[in-house]
């Protein structure tokens, strides 16, 4: 079941002391995620993107302004919110089952559902016939198949994404895209993408919010379309990301 997620007044600050004021990564931001969407969370490097994410997974505590799914305020990691990055953190010496089975150890799941839910995953990530083989033995988009078993076999009502594709080469990267939006049609999971990718952005997600700073604010919020992207949005995008 999906969620919807309200970020209200985000304001994080890192570092601070009698000398020296705590410099603000994101200042008062608000964002509102409907339940079964997908946003794409766009803008340069440096701009909180991230900082946004990790205080939705509950990695990053607000130095003001709060963040709830489904109204329930975010105080930490939990299963309702599932985690992809862009590098795999896969355990070398664990099978891609055996990966997706030690995340679920901490839902308090017996065995058998652990397999039974690893399984499932890895056959939702199209990885069925390579749920034995190790990370040495698969290639960078198959770990990062697992990965995103890994955070769906939990059974997530949001799934979150912080530049996954990043290190993967051009064709590998766009087959990951097709298989995320499949993933999500099928799931309606309510899903936060972060990229610094226009194309990236337009293709996948349903809405595109453009941040500027740090610090981090909205500088744009677009609906994308069903269809073909217009040269129009794309501009218009671009643009807000040249005043950055």
């Amino acid at each position: 079941m999906s969620r919807p997620v309200r970020i209200a007044g985000l304001t994080v600050a890192y570092g601070g002391s009698r000398r020296a004021p705590a410099t603000p990564v994101l200042d008062g931001l608000d964002l509102e995620l409907a339940a079964g969407s997908f946003t794409a969370l766009l803008g340069p490097s440096g701009c909180g993107k991230s900082t946004v994410l990790g205080a939705v997974a509950g990695f990053v505590r607000p130095t003001a302004g709060r963040v709830t799914v489904a109204d329930v305020p975010v105080t930490g990691p939990g299963p309702d919110r599932g985690v992809v990055f862009q590098h795999y953190a896969l355990f070398p010496w664990r099978t891609a089952r055996g990966n997706v089975e030690f995340a679920l150890k901490r839902l308090g799941l017996k065995r058998a559902e652990r397999r039974r839910r690893a399984l499932a995953a890895l056959a939702e990530v199209g990885l069925a016939d390579g749920a034995e083989k190790y990370p040495a033995q698969l290639s960078g988009g198959m770990q990062q198949r697992v990965a995103l078993a890994r955070a769906v076999a939990a059974e997530p009502d949001v799934l979150l994404l912080d530049e996954p594709f990043g290190a993967l080469d051009a064709l590998t990267r766009t087959r990951m895209q097709d298989l995320l939006r499949r993933l999500w049609q099928r799931t309606g999971l309510t899903v936060l993408f972060v990229t610094h990718d226009i194309d990236e952005a337009l293709s996948l997600a349903e809405r595109v919010v453009v941040l500027g700073g740090p610090p981090g604010g909205v500088l744009a919020d677009h609906a994308v379309p069903p269809g073909p992207v217009t040269p129009g949005l794309r501009a218009a995008i671009a643009d807000r990301l040249g005043a950055t």
